[in-house]
């Protein structure tokens, strides 16, 4: 496997005017998941450049008002709960209230983070008035499909996601793996811009000794993690049936599970010895994360999974199938263990393997945390202002020119 080095944009306009930016996304906190989250450091980070952005996103219910000053504005539309997903929202759509709203504050560029009606409603808008657009592919939908008995509709919604990410003129994905499999089914315009960390906040230093013993972990319990939604599509039977492996062969072990979601009383019934944390957020997940020893991730349908590289930041031993932001940041038994997709009995091997092998564990946290040290934020957003700028001057966006320290080999120019 190519390991990737820190990317490192050479070429990041310091003497140019700052941008006008339309950003139009269907979550962002207080929602917890993946893209809420990534979008909000997205914002942040361009803000910080000094660009002026415009914020579309659906309404929540804690909203009182629309947050705005000079250079921020946020706009908020309606919104409907996402049928596979209640506790979500996607914004309705939206087309005639964002053109009227564009032709009087015309952005330079409109950048849509998700695909639904309120997306389409963006990319319609921003077409009609000759607006650059660019998008993320950041949710396996088509994926998602057959866990929630509509895998009959998986080629309408390919389809529908290929339209919509050809209709812009640049889709961002955050690995290589997934612009190859997306280039061989048609997509388009494809660029990678991979996902940040906070080093910061997901950080070693955070483990609490208290928290673990309210977990009735000793010193030499070894902490198995599970951070994410608690859904049919994470794989969550491999974690539970991982630590029950490990159980059986009378290692000292304990399961803490991290979040919420449908499958939680099913979880709760099949293993009732395990802790189950709910939704942390903040210090209190960075807490969770570097107070366990290893974190089991064999879910299939990421496209990135911000969980891996904040679990690798927090020190942790991560134990994952060979996919998304594992597959791409992991040498195995260097910086983690990756294994084969859907390879339980190796996913179980290697996770014995860590519990058993105090000095191979040890290595692989340590490694594990500098692999994350070298991929903040910084450069991200660097990246995502550079492929901006080239959109609005009409450039090739693979022009970017960007660095990177060794092993680039197999790596696009446009990533060398």
């Amino acid at each position: 496997m190519t390991e990737y080095a820190p990317i490192q944009v050479d070429r990041i306009y310091p003497d140019k005017p700052s941008l006008r930016i339309a950003l139009v996304t269907e979550t962002y906190p207080p929602d917890i998941n993946g893209v809420a989250h990534t979008v909000s450091k997205i914002v942040e980070g361009l803000r910080a450049r000094g660009h002026e952005l415009m914020l579309v996103r659906p309404r929540h219910h804690s909203d009182t008002e629309a947050a705005t000053d000079s250079r921020y504005q946020e706009v908020l539309v309606r919104g409907a709960p996402i049928p596979m997903y209640k506790q979500l929202r996607m914004g309705l759509p939206a087309q005639g209230a964002l053109q009227k709203l564009w032709l009087k504050q015309r952005p330079d560029l409109v950048h849509i983070a998700t695909e639904g009606p309120l997306g389409w409603s963006a990319s319609r808008a921003a077409r009609k008035l000759k607006i650059p657009t660019s998008s993320d592919f950041r949710t396996n939908f088509h994926a998602y499909s057959q866990f929630y008995g509509f895998g009959w509709l998986k080629g309408a919604i390919v389809a529908y996601m290929r339209k919509f990410h050809n209709a812009t003129h640049c889709t961002m994905v955050p690995t290589q793996g997934l612009m190859a499999e997306l280039s061989k089914i048609g997509f388009d315009r494809l660029m990678v811009v991979p996902r940040g960390v906070d080093t910061e906040n997901f950080s070693p230093a955070k483990r609490n000794e208290q928290l673990r013993q309210s977990w009735g972990a000793t010193a030499e319990t070894q902490v198995l993690l599970s951070v994410g939604r608690l859904a049919v599509e994470k794989n969550l039977d491999t974690v539970v049936r991982c630590f029950k492996s490990l159980q059986a062969r009378g290692l000292p072990v304990k399961l803490v599970i991290v979040g919420d979601g449908p499958m939680r009383q099913a979880l709760e019934r099949s293993i009732p010895e395990a802790i189950f944390a709910g939704t942390r957020t903040g210090q209190d997940l960075a807490k969770h994360y570097a107070s366990a020893d290893l974190f089991i991730f064999p879910s299939l349908t990421e496209t990135f999974g911000n969980v891996t590289i904040e679990a690798m930041a927090s020190g942790l031993a991560v134990v994952a199938y060979d996919h998304a932001a594992a597959g791409q940041l992991i040498e195995h038994r260097r910086n983690g263990m990756v294994l084969a997709p859907n390879q339980e009995a190796q996913l179980f091997e290697a996770a014995r393997q860590i519990v058993e092998d105090a000095a191979l564990r040890t290595q692989v946290r340590v490694a594990a945390r500098q692999t994350a040290v070298d991929r903040d934020w910084s450069s991200v957003i660097a990246r995502t202002e550079g492929i901006f700028r080239s959109l609005i001057a009409n450039e090739d966006p693979a022009a970017i020119v960007v660095s990177a320290q060794s092993k680039t080999a197999g790596m696009p120019q446009a990533l060398r």
